[in-house]
């Protein structure tokens, strides 16, 4: 997968998980549980992104290094 649609994913799910935490500030503890839930599954796959992307940026300036 290319590095631009790495990083549009992640913004994608970095706006996303802002979203649900607002969400959840506003509403009300015992209606909470789905919002969380989904919260977690967003960062989650966040988290996932964000390394992948890093790994792709450590390759690609590992073999742009010329000596």
């Amino acid at each position: 997968m290319p590095i631009r649609m790495i990083a549009q994913a992640l913004y994608r799910l970095l706006q996303e998980v802002e979203q649900l935490e607002k969400q959840l500030k506003s509403m009300p503890f015992e209606k909470q549980g789905k919002i969380k839930d989904q919260l977690r599954k967003t960062k989650a796959e966040r988290d996932r992104f964000r390394a992948i992307l890093e790994g792709k940026k450590e390759h690609r300036s590992t073999h742009t290094q010329r000596f």
